[in-house]
């Protein structure tokens, strides 16, 4: 009896070791099947180089394996290439399917940290860090780069970010949000859009200048792609884009040319001024083409007008502080024409 009871003992010791053993592999392995290898690389070419080296900063960091922690601006070292010496790179393996934020750094410290311009900014509750969207564990390298230092681009590129409201939608499909355009072949899969909240998808690609139709898809096939009004469709039944500089588009409702929570007001979804960021939390930066006398309303969703006053720049900041939570509608008038545009924007908590 003693002996059964001391073999019995025995074995579960053994069964409690391989348990052990057993369940760090699988979280091993579970790790292993959703990382994806992500190239950083950045340009600096308009820069001059601390003698300690270009470095990034993130909250992958922990994550790809570097010691000291997230936002360490002291360990995740960039490589100069040897192709081009201006270009500095780091591969990095992390999760799949997450969002990432992230700064390149002149150096080690991180007040060498970079000015990362508006456009490209996370923008809610004061973050100005860069963005990205791993979508994918493909066996292949996502490419982020090679983007200027405290640039929104690569060199002699452009940076579009699109943004589309989902919330009139029934369901928004379990495969994502998607992004079709001309320059990559309408593909339904390659660009997945990502929510910050309030329904809002959003993405930022690089192009060269020039004008590019695209759409947005509520899944990953052709058959998920929005109807666009004639309203404000371009060709073939798609929405248009002129790139000359950088462009942050106005939030469009899906299958709509305005924002969704908007009613009696009439939009022009394309209109010749930018607003960033958008959705906006403490300011809203409006960008026009030129400097002249403007008349600025805002307008909230009953029509009600919550701001009025002229500008003469072509770069207007409203603070916001008093703005409620939602969907507001702003309009210009050109004061030597009387010419009206109007665009939207969502506030956001």
């Amino acid at each position: 009896m003693l002996v059964k009871q001391l073999i019995n003992e025995s074995l579960l010791q053994i069964n409690l070791a391989m348990k052990k053993i057993i369940i760090p592999i699988l979280i091993l392995i579970s790790s292993i099947a959703n990382a994806k290898v992500v190239r950083f690389v950045v340009d600096m070419s308009q820069q001059v180089v601390n003698v300690t080296g270009v470095h990034i900063v993130g909250d992958f960091q922990t994550l790809a394996g570097f010691s000291g922690g997230d936002w360490n601006s002291g360990t995740t070292i960039m490589t100069q290439m040897t192709s081009d010496t201006n270009m500095y790179e780091v591969y990095v393996d992390i999760p799949a399917f997450a969002k990432y934020e992230y700064k390149f750094v002149n150096g080690d410290q991180f007040y060498e940290a970079e000015f990362v311009p508006v456009e490209s900014r996370v923008g809610y509750n004061f973050n100005d860090n860069r963005w990205i969207y791993v979508d994918s564990i493909a066996n292949d390298t996502s490419y982020v780069g090679a983007i200027l230092f405290s640039g929104n681009a690569p060199a002699n590129k452009f940076l579009i970010r699109y943004l589309v409201d989902l919330s009139l939608e029934p369901i928004v499909n379990t495969t994502g949000v998607h992004l079709i355009a001309d320059y990559q072949s309408f593909n339904p899969t390659s660009n997945i859009l990502y929510s910050f909240g309030a329904n809002v998808y959003e993405v930022i690609n690089y192009v060269d200048g020039g004008f590019y139709q695209y759409k947005y898809v509520n899944g990953n096939t052709i058959s998920d792609a929005e109807s666009v009004p004639s309203t404000c469709s371009s060709q073939l039944g798609n929405r248009g884009v002129s790139t000359t500089t950088d462009i942050v588009l106005p939030i469009d409702c899906f299958g709509g040319c305005a924002a969704c929570s908007v009613s009696g007001l009439t939009e022009n979804s394309h209109a010749s001024f930018n607003l960033f960021p958008n959705p906006a939390y403490d300011f809203l930066a409006v960008r026009f083409e030129n400097e002249k006398e403007r008349q600025i309303q805002i307008y909230d969703t009953n029509g009600k007008l919550v701001c009025d006053f002229v500008s003469t720049n072509n770069l207007e900041r409203v603070a916001l502080s008093a703005f409620d939570a939602g969907a507001y509608i702003i309009k210009t008038i050109d004061r030597s024409n009387y010419k009206e545009e109007s665009s939207s924007f969502i506030k956001i908590k």
